[in-house]
């Protein structure tokens, strides 16, 4: 993977990245004086904005699996490298660091910082979590995210002793990576929230020690001060953190309010100064006036919306059965009439900035090939009839209304009735790690603009749909050290193509992000992997 720079999230970044709020005043509007200028910038600036998912599964950087979580923790936490104001990687904790020449050692050198609770921020705090991560018994979704390291996956799966995992904090400011192979991504990775640092006095006091302000210490722009469970979550500004002078907001709200319209609602009131993407949602049926209104901010991102099938269960323990289903979705019918905007149909599972086969995998809405794809697919399975179905998805207003067109689309294809579930997010994610789902709707951002980010969530702990397949495990593997960027290509192209041969998924459409904010809203960073940072964040009003 020597060449693999090429290919990498800064130079998506860079062309893809919205700065939310740059921008020049209106004609007309009235200039201030430096002195009411100066005034105003100094007073208490507020930012209150929403989470529709409603609570966050977790807020631990460590056990993060989805943008709500990452997006709390990473207002709460500092990594060895960030991005800046102006979306480009920059050192944070980490005051510099030296990659080795062939590209398998990271050396980092730890600039003076703290903890929230005044305790100094250590290269030890990085080695305990990143060790943490890997460790089986904090059986955390994301570990694989730290295979990278040298013996890291070995860990892991109990086969190597945390000591000779390629971490090393050599003193209190220095700290010594060791990759199993070149990874050139390597630096986007460290950006994330994954591999933030914990303070092990605070996750050692309590396994509870990341559900209350008073034991969440941070290390980043801003503290916990409130938590009103299914309500809201309130940071204030960290006094303590080495980049405070950057940090403009003195409060940041996190509400939970679920229904869109509400949301839009409290925005038009004035009560939100943000609402949409990427933490809340605005409701479909005021996209079109919102879009011709010019109010509507928009954003494709590497994110892709997908129902998981359950594999360990008739009748999608057959291929072919899973290829009928995922060939008599009509995705351009979901994109224009379901989510405009917000959408682009999805005919493999790699979003546009990192497509391996840019035409696509499927034939969409091809129900002619579905009904014959299904027909084969029950001889081979024994099946005269098909057992009850049903999708499960978190409650929203885009996901009941994808669900129910779906519903429609098999009923009309297949002469079915499938049935539809709804829960609290938190509830519908625990149900599909437990296997208690037949069709489940899930989706991906990446962490990071390269296939392999994707490919991987078919292995592992976040593999929801038990599909397994030695031939693509195995590429995966070679794709890591293959150095050479055509080769390695080829080779992912290679697994792209069987999981869209197998399906264990069925992609939909890739996410478009869009939203509305107040005019006094400025400098929220929105990255080109759907990732929202409000460290640089002022609201002047």
């Amino acid at each position: 993977m020597k060449k693999l720079k090429n290919l990498s999230f800064c130079a998506v970044l860079l062309t893809s990245l919205v700065f939310a709020g740059c921008g020049t005043p209106q004609a007309g509007t009235p200039e201030k004086t430096p002195g009411a200028q100066e005034e105003q910038k100094s007073a208490p600036q507020t930012m209150q904005v929403n989470l529709n998912t409603g609570e966050p599964n977790t807020i631990d950087p460590g056990l993060a699996e989805d943008i709500p979580s990452m997006s709390v923790a990473r207002a709460a936490f500092d990594g060895l490298l960030r991005l800046n104001a102006k979306g480009e990687l920059k050192e944070a904790v980490a005051e510099k660091y030296e990659v080795s020449a062939d590209g398998l050692t990271y050396t980092f050198h730890l600039r003076d910082s703290k903890w929230s609770n005044g305790d100094p921020v250590t290269a030890h705090d990085f080695e305990y979590a990143w060790k943490r991560v890997l460790d089986p018994e904090t059986a955390s979704g994301y570990a694989y995210q730290l295979y990278y390291l040298k013996n890291g996956e070995a860990f892991n799966a109990k086969k190597a002793k945390a000591d000779d995992v390629g971490v090393k904090a050599t003193d209190d400011k220095t700290l010594v990576v060791t990759l199993e192979n070149p990874a050139p991504f390597f630096p986007e990775l460290v950006a994330s929230v994954t591999y933030f640092p914990v303070n092990k006095k605070a996750v050692e006091a309590g396994k509870d020690w990341a559900a209350k302000p008073e034991t969440y210490i941070g290390n980043g722009p801003f503290v916990l001060k409130k938590w009103e469970h299914k309500s809201l979550i309130e940071f204030a500004k960290n006094d303590s953190y080495w980049d405070k002078d950057a940090v403009q907001l003195s409060t940041l709200t996190i509400n939970m309010i679920e229904d869109a319209n509400t949301e839009l609602s409290m925005f038009e009131k004035g009560d939100l100064d943000w609402a949409g993407s990427p933490l809340g949602d605005l409701p479909l049926d005021a996209l079109d006036s919102l879009k011709n209104s010019g109010k509507m901010q928009s954003q494709a991102t590497a994110g892709t919306y997908w129902y998981i099938f359950n594999t360990t269960q008739k009748p999608f323990d057959n291929k072919k059965i899973r290829q009928a289903f995922a060939t008599a979705v009509n995705r351009k019918e979901i994109s224009e009439n379901v989510v405009p905007f917000k959408s682009t149909p999805a005919l493999g599972i790699l979003p546009p900035t990192m497509a391996l086969n840019p035409d696509g995998y499927i034939k969409d809405g091809d129900v002619e090939t579905a009904k014959k794809l299904l027909a084969e697919g029950m001889k081979e399975a024994g099946l005269t009839q098909l057992p009850e179905l049903t999708i499960a998805y978190n409650t929203t207003e885009v996901n009941q209304r994808i669900a129910t067109v779906i519903q429609d689309q098999w009923r009309k294809a297949f002469g079915i009735e499938v049935k539809l579930v709804n829960k609290e997010n938190k509830v519908h994610r625990e149900q599909m790690k437990e296997g208690n789902f037949t069709i489940g709707r899930a989706s991906w951002i990446g962490d990071f603009n390269d296939p392999i980010n994707f490919l991987e969530v078919f292995k592992g702990g976040l593999n929801t749909s038990k599909w397994e397949n030695k031939e693509f495990l195995d590429l995966l593997a070679q794709s890591a050290k293959e150095g050479d960027l055509a080769k390695r290509k080829e080779i992912l192209q290679k697994a792209d193509a069987i999981v869209m041969d197998e399906m264990p998924a069925l992609p939909i459409y890739y996410f478009t992000y869009a939203w509305v904010k107040q005019d006094s809203v400025k400098d929220v960073v929105v990255d080109a992997l759907g990732f929202i940072d409000f460290k640089y964040a002022s609201n002047v009003k």
